[in-house]
This record gives C-alpha cells, structure tokens and sequence, in this order.
C-alpha cells in the first residue's frame, strides 16, 4: 500500500512519534507527555519584530490573570492594524507561548497584524470550560484595549491550531451568543469540533500519522473529565445547533489527520448558514503540520494561505 504522506512528512511523522507517548499502549501521565512534547519539538528560526511583549491581562471573574505574548510586526503604523488573537494547540494538556512563538511571528508578519498569542490554563488542572472561558476574556480585553494595542477593534479575528482552533471556534460562538466582542474572521487550523470521534479519518488516519485517534481520546478526557459535558457546544464547536451568524472562516487541514472529516463537516455546516469559508486541505501532511516551518513545504504553503485568508477576511472597508 502506497503511503499517503510525503516523503519528507513520513521522515518527520516518524521522528516526532518516536519519543511521544502513546495511550494505546499503556497509561500516559500529562507531566510525561509534556516533557516528551518539549524535547521533541524541532527548532524554527526566530523571526524579528519590531516589540514582542510578555504581560498578563484580567481573566473570567474570579480566575487568575491570563499571560499573553503580543507581537508588533510594524514599529510606528500609520493607522491602526488588525488584531489576531491566538490559541496555542496541543490537546487542551500541552504547549504554552513557546511552543508556537514561531508561528505567531509569521502570522504577524505575512498577515500584517497584531498577534496576541494567549496561554489559557491548562487541563487536568484546570477542565473544560476553564480554558474557553480565558480564551474569551483575552478576546474581550484585546477588543476593548484595541486603541492601546495600535489595533481597530473592527478588524478583530481569532484563531488556534488543533484544541487552539477548538477555542477559536468556541470564542466565536461565545462572541455571538453573548453579544460581542465583535469577531471579523476566525483561522482554524485542524481544529477539535467534536468529541464523539465518529467520522472516518478517525479510523482511516488514527494511528500511524503521529496525532492518532488514542491521543485524542485522552485529550478529551483530560479536558471534561469523568463529569464533563463534551456535547456543549462550546466544548464541542462542530455539535453547536445553529451554526448561524458567526464570522468568515479560513478552515486548514491536512489530508492524514484523524480530525479531517470532523473539519470539512464544520466548514459545510458554516457554509450552509451563510458563512463565508475560505477551506484548503494539504495533501501528504499531518495533524500539527502548521509548525513544521522551514522542514516542511507544506507548512511554508499553509502559513501564506493562513496570513492570505487573513487579510482577506480583515481587509479596512473601502471608503465612500
């Protein structure tokens, strides 16, 4: 049987797989998964900006603050930018600001946008809905403090890969049913949607293509626990009941991903109720491909289509 991935995707997939755990074959602790995802992450030059800042900003009512990273990609703008507000992957359980500071800087620069990448609280510790609601108030505090940033609140999107892109998804559902903020495009990227894992590249793709179908299922665990609602849409984003009302999406996927179908779904269920979407699927690639810059074509291809969509979705009204 040929193998759908890329040559050099299969050499990468095999390599990140080799140090991670994996919960088909035994009990996995998330101390042990977290050092294995540090260790294993590959390296990606750092890309200069003019101002990156570490600084926290107000959570949910009665939570601690939330740290984020802002990053500036123009020193003095001559008027204000968009703003993209960023959820790190890593199944609710890993990753932090580090892990995908590479992408945020080239978000920031090929989008020509503020970038305020935000480290919500992590699960077992802290369980669903605790990371969504953080994601959310940084949201409403970047929209109101737009001005300070050197942003229009107007042009306001958000975003993630993976369970980042299960909050940006939640975020603007949130945005919606709470009446603001105002959310002008959201970038999911192989985002979580649904915790049943029912579609078929969750048997197609589950195992074999680093991300398998046995690590999602101890995401979602770790992320609800034994008592946790996953059919909440604000848990499970692609099971919301009216899709209806929410903001332009630019929807990345890549071919060998057990979430895939779970990804096209959402985009035909966003499309009917009106929403414009902006969908592409990267063949011969894998869950978390989007990191892979620099190693991997793809992700270089994937990175321009995301800062494209972006723009696009974020463009300043025209004038009269």
């Amino acid at each position: 049987m040929n193998d759908p991935l890329t040559p050099r995707a299969r050499k990468l997939a095999d390599a990140m797989s080799a140090g991670f755990p994996d919960p088909a074959l035994g009990p996995v602790e998330p101390a042990a998964i977290r050092q294995a995802a540090r260790a294993g992450a590959p390296p990606r030059p750092v890309r200069e900006l003019p101002r990156v800042t570490d600084r926290s900003v107000p959570g949910p009512a009665g939570a601690p603050d939330v740290p984020v990273r802002i990053y500036q990609p123009v020193a003095d703008p001559a008027s204000p930018l968009p703003v993209v507000v960023f959820f790190h992957g890593g199944g609710w359980v890993l990753c932090d600001l580090d892990t995908h500071d590479g992408i945020c800087r080239e978000l920031a620069l090929r989008a020509g946008a503020v970038v305020v990448s935000v480290a919500y609280r992590l699960a077992p510790e802290h369980r669903f809905p605790s990371a969504v609601e953080d994601a959310y108030a940084v949201t409403a505090w970047v929209s109101a403090h737009a001005a300070r940033l050197g942003c229009d609140p107007g042009r306001l999107a958000v975003a993630g890969d993976s369970s980042g892109g299960n909050l940006a998804a939640a975020v603007a559902l949130m945005a919606r049913d709470r009446e603001g903020p105002r959310v002008a495009a959201q970038l999911l990227a192989y985002p979580v949607l649904d915790h049943r894992m029912e579609a078929p590249s969750y048997t197609t793709y589950g195992r074999g293509f680093f991300h398998t179908t046995a690590h999602m299922r101890w995401y979602w665990e770790q992320y609800l626990g034994p008592r946790g609602d996953g059919s909440h849409p604000y848990a499970s984003p692609g099971l919301a009941p009216d899709p209806g009302g929410l903001p332009p999406a630019v929807v990345l996927l890549p071919e060998c991903d057990p979430l895939r179908d779970d990804g096209l779904r959402h985009a035909r269920r966003l499309e009917a109720a009106g929403t414009a979407v902006r969908l592409r699927v990267w063949p011969g690639t894998f869950h978390g491909f989007l990191g892979l810059g620099g190693l991997l074509p793809e992700a270089e291809e994937a990175l321009t289509e995301a800062a494209r969509g972006l723009r696009a979705a974020l463009r300043p009204p025209s004038g009269p």
